[in-house]
This record gives C-alpha cells, structure tokens and sequence, in this order.
C-alpha cells in the first residue's frame, strides 16, 4: 500500500515550506469578508500563516496579510488567529 501524500504548503510570512496540518488559512471571500479557515476548504483567496505568535506578530507589523490578500484586515481576524494558535 502506497503512503498517503502530505500536501505541503508555503508560510506567507516566513517562507517556510510545511505541512498543511502545522499552517492556518486566511481567506478573503468574494465579498471581501476575511476570516480563519480552520477546515481548509472555504472558497475564496487564501493565504497560509506558520501556528507561530512571533509569526504573526511579524505578518501584523509588516501587514503581509494585508498585501497578499489584497484587503485590509480589522483587528477582531488578528484576535481570531491568536485565539486559534494559543489552543
């Protein structure tokens, strides 16, 4: 029996190339509503972020997600991806 591929993903931040399972999605829906994809199957654009809060501090101060997703992103998603990493 062959082994299942991992898919791999690449931190938007870090540009570290890791496995879907240790990343976050972000995704800026059609209507322009940001929000966390824990599932990883929302529709929409999206960008992963390393489960790091230095890393996210980093993706904050640099506004990384901002520019990826082509969006600006209110405070209360910030809050939402720290609430996530922390658990």
């Amino acid at each position: 029996m062959k082994p299942r591929k991992i898919p791999i993903r690449t931190c938007v931040v870090s540009g570290e190339k890791l496995d879907k399972r240790d990343l976050l999605r972000i995704v800026r829906s059609k209507d322009g509503t940001v929000q966390v994809d824990e599932t990883g199957k929302l529709n929409g654009r999206g960008a992963y972020i390393k489960k790091d809060l230095a890393i996210l501090e980093i993706a904050k101060k640099k506004k990384v997600l901002e520019r990826k997703l082509e969006c600006n992103i209110p405070d209360e998603v910030y809050e939402k991806i720290e609430q996530v990493i922390k658990n």
